[in-house]
């Protein structure tokens, strides 16, 4: 387990987190974790995998409770009626990454992996952003939106993403204080980022990947 590294990275939508995070995951040989986690934790718990979609989609349309519900580590019995709650949904998908994280080196985006691994040995945390007006003309060139409709949803999935995150770990998602590093992928581009981070990796592990 030592040996292990998980590389865990945050992104403001537009940012291009999750291209880097790609990028990354291939030059380093190991394997990428997005929405793979619904499939394991789907597989491990026996909940179907469409309740794991759903939840996702709540999330991104902001059906989302205001309050905290710090994740504590503990999984819901089956045989209570909060088994399939977003709550437990949640459990096990950090179940999973423990578990990817304990059996092999990997990419996770997103999952608010980086405060479920906050006590793993070999964790590099990582917050991808890039200035507002980069991550529109991003979203504009990708899903052909207008510049003002490009800009609403990133408001919106942002927010989404910093409620989802505070709700589970009680923290602000773009505090740069929750995390090792924090990269302007606007200046340098994804390629540049990808491997900045790796670099980064290197020196906080002490060793070549």
């Amino acid at each position: 387990m030592g040996e292990n590294y998980v590389i865990t990275i945050a992104r403001g939508y537009g940012s291009g987190g999750r291209t880097v995070g790609k990028m990354l995951a291939k030059e380093l040989d190991i394997p990428f974790y997005d929405r793979e986690l619904f499939y394991l934790a789907s597989e491990d718990s026996g909940i179907n995998l469409s309740l794991f979609g759903e939840s996702d989609e709540k999330i991104k349309k902001g059906i989302f409770s205001p309050t905290t519900h710090k994740y504590t580590g503990e999984l819901i019995p089956p045989e209570s009626s909060d088994f399939v709650s977003d709550e437990n949904l949640f459990n096990y998908q950090a179940k999973i990454i423990r578990e990817l994280a304990e059996s092999r080196s990997c990419v996770i985006v997103g999952r608010c992996a980086d405060y479920v691994l906050r006590d793993f040995e070999n964790l590099v945390d990582v917050l991808v952003w890039a200035p507002p007006e980069t991550c529109v003309q991003n979203i504009v060139e990708i899903e052909g939106l207008s510049e003002k409709d490009a800009e609403r949803k990133i408001k919106k999935i942002d927010k989404h993403r910093s409620d989802y995150y505070r709700y589970y770990t009680g923290h602000d998602w773009n505090d740069v204080r929750n995390y090792s590093l924090c990269i302007n992928s606007g200046r340098i581009g994804f390629q540049k980022t990808a491997q900045a981070i790796r670099q980064f990796a290197e020196l906080k592990l002490g060793r070549n990947l």
